[in-house]
């Protein structure tokens, strides 16, 4: 697969991650309709709420995993780009093309919950979290400050990454990696919306960031250094203690494909 081809799926699937995730949290979460009824109005509540979003951004990896995982590995955010290189799973040579394709999927998809979002007249930036950013201190969907911040995205991702490396592995079932890898990511929103609206995403924290004003763009600093951190340790921990040694995984490789030595070298 060309380079080209891979960072061009990297992009439609960062795109389709902050559209959908970003999407339900700031068109969904809360969503009420109004219908006047004999002079009053009746509210049906059918807001999605903090479980809905967790789940829309757990189905965004869940689809595009299935859609491009075969293109491009579906990486969709670089931290798990710099997990996977750490893991020696990933080539350094491609870390900067797929970075810069997730972060400009992740404007793209941003751009258009900010379009949809404003097409309602009451809609507007100012406020503590417009856009589902992510952010720390006064900013925090729960006033959490810096470090408990920073601690949070650092183990989630690193979480995240020992979840994407052992569901990937070639000795873990196969075809079930995307399953696993978006019920993770759904549990990892469940537990840090309150904390810092969840990141775990280097990309998807800066395409909302840059539409919600200089305030909350100052602050996505944290949102790249956790991530990477915690993806770093868990790559690292990962090719040290889990990974099987090349000879191993060659053997394992051969063992499940038909044909003797020399089919295979003809192929």
């Amino acid at each position: 697969m060309k380079l080209i081809q891979k960072c061009v799926a990297e992009f439609i699937g960062t795109f389709w991650l902050v559209l959908g995730g970003c999407g339900s949290a700031v068109l969904a979460a809360a969503y009420t309709a109004n219908s006047a009824k004999i002079g009053e109005d009746t509210v049906f509540p059918l807001g999605i709420g903090l479980v809905g979003v967790s789940i829309a951004f757990g189905l965004t990896v869940l689809t595009m995993a299935y859609a491009i995982g075969h293109i491009s590995g579906c990486h969709l955010n670089p931290a798990v780009s710099f997990g996977l290189w750490a893991a020696k799973r990933f080539p350094g040579s491609e870390l900067l093309p797929y970075i810069i394709s997730q972060v400009l999927g992740a404007i793209a998809g941003a751009a258009i919950v900010y379009l949809i979002a404003s097409g309602q007249g009451d809609f507007s930036l100012v406020g503590s979290n417009p856009l589902a950013t992510n952010s720390f201190g006064s900013h925090s969907p729960s006033g959490y400050p810096l470090l408990t911040c920073l601690i949070t995205e650092v183990v989630m991702t690193f979480m995240f990454l020992v979840i994407i490396l052992g569901a990937t592995d070639i000795r873990a079932p196969q075809g079930f990696a995307p399953i696993a890898i978006g019920l993770g990511l759904t549990l990892i929103h469940l537990i840090s919306i309150p904390v810092t609206n969840t990141s775990v995403n280097p990309a998807r924290s800066t395409g909302p960031a840059i539409f919600a004003g200089a305030e909350l763009f100052s602050q996505v600093w944290l949102f790249w250094v956790a991530p990477i951190v915690g993806a770093l340790l868990a790559g690292f921990l990962y090719s040290k203690f889990f990974e099987e040694p090349p000879l191993a995984r060659e053997m394992a490789v051969e063992a499940e494909m038909p044909g003797t030595s020399e089919e295979r070298a003809n192929l």
